[in-house]
């Protein structure tokens, strides 16, 4: 057979064409976006964050949310503990209070999320740009089982001096506040309610009743639903939904007035994802967001979408004490140690 390199080179021709034109496609074919995942510090209760990470990625489909949950306590200490190399591109449902004792140490950045004129201005930070926003409030209350009252033959309380008679000894559960945010919005709350001196006094009478302090704001008012123990001072929102659930609970919103504070959000300062860190500061305060807020507590960011919750009286935040967030980022430390000073023996193991 004769040998015909006209045939050859149009094989080769024809081979460097398909390649070519395999090139064009692939160079034409749209590049498939990759996925920024921003690593969110939070203290929002567990069963809340698959329904705020669902919707955020469904509106931003591009940014996914790895979550780092802790009590609040222990996510701002570990922030201040990693603020020469931060870890977190921002905190999504942390204390207000706390927001405030990060920015002493510049670890926020400024951002005016979209939408942030519709807020209540006592969600916002006085700083312009803010330095951060919140979500809703919540508040410390008092957590009772009726079952175990009868049992036990005690009373109703209904107020924060009630919690100190003797007949409440050894029958009284309550969050250490250095790991519980709830545990230091009450303890802030009495020092701003009750001035400091009388504050003291009251929770070295309190502490006589203490069976134990837990790590979880949420905990008390879990073991009451259960029975454990039949008085537990915990976050009003866990009593409204172990109540929900059927439990024999009742919420008592303390006469005196409640300690309170505002789960916030805000940019970690030299987060290396800034763009889709301002998308999610974004979502946190639009309407979506707040109407998910809103299932579990009554007051929120947007005042015109806040609807009754089934649990909490209609004036709940008129029972909210004066609070002077300043005052409380300002303290926070000296207040905690000398709790810690006092009353941390009788505080649970961790787990």
């Amino acid at each position: 057979m004769k040998h015909r390199p006209h045939l050859a080179l149009a094989a080769v021709a024809l081979s460097l064409l398909a390649a070519c034109g395999k090139k064009s496609a692939e160079e034409a074919a749209p590049a498939v976006a990759e996925k920024t995942s921003l690593v969110v510090y939070t203290a929002f209760e567990p069963e809340q964050l698959p329904a705020f990470k669902q919707a955020f990625e469904a509106a931003n489909p591009n940014i996914g949310i790895d979550w780092v949950r802790d009590s609040t306590g222990v996510i701002t200490a570990r922030l201040l503990a990693e603020k020469d190399n931060p870890r977190a591109d921002a905190v999504w449902g942390l204390a207000a209070s706390s927001l405030l004792l990060l920015d002493n140490y510049k670890l926020l950045e400024a951002y005016a999320p979209q939408g942030v004129e519709k807020l209540d201005p006592r969600f916002v930070d006085s700083h312009t740009p803010p330095l951060w926003t919140a979500a809703d409030a919540y508040e410390a209350a008092i957590c009772v089982n009726t079952e175990e009252l009868k049992k036990k033959n005690l009373p109703m309380p209904a107020s924060w001096a009630d919690l100190t008679k003797p007949v409440y000894k050894g029958y009284v559960v309550m969050p250490n506040p250095n790991s519980s945010g709830t545990g230091f919005l009450a303890v802030a709350g009495w020092l701003q309610m009750m001035g400091e001196d009388k504050a003291w006094e009251y929770m070295n009478a309190l502490d006589a009743n203490i069976a134990r302090y837990t790590h979880s704001g949420s905990k008390p008012c879990k073991e009451v639903a259960t029975g454990e123990v039949p008085v537990g001072i915990s976050l009003g929102y866990t009593g409204v939904k172990q109540k929900a659930k059927g439990a024999p609970v009742e919420i008592v919103f303390a006469s005196e007035g409640l300690g309170w504070d505002m789960e916030a959000q805000a940019i970690i300062a030299g987060t290396k994802k800034p763009e889709a860190v301002r998308k999610l500061m974004d979502f946190a305060v639009s309407e979506t967001a707040n109407k998910l807020y809103n299932q579990a507590y009554p007051m929120i960011g947007i005042p015109a979408l806040a609807q009754p919750v089934s649990g909490y009286p209609a004036d709940i935040a008129s029972k909210y004490a004066k609070n002077d967030f300043a005052w409380v980022a300002g303290n926070r430390e000296r207040v905690l140690a000398e709790w810690q000073k006092r009353y941390s023996s009788k505080t649970e193991p961790k787990t």
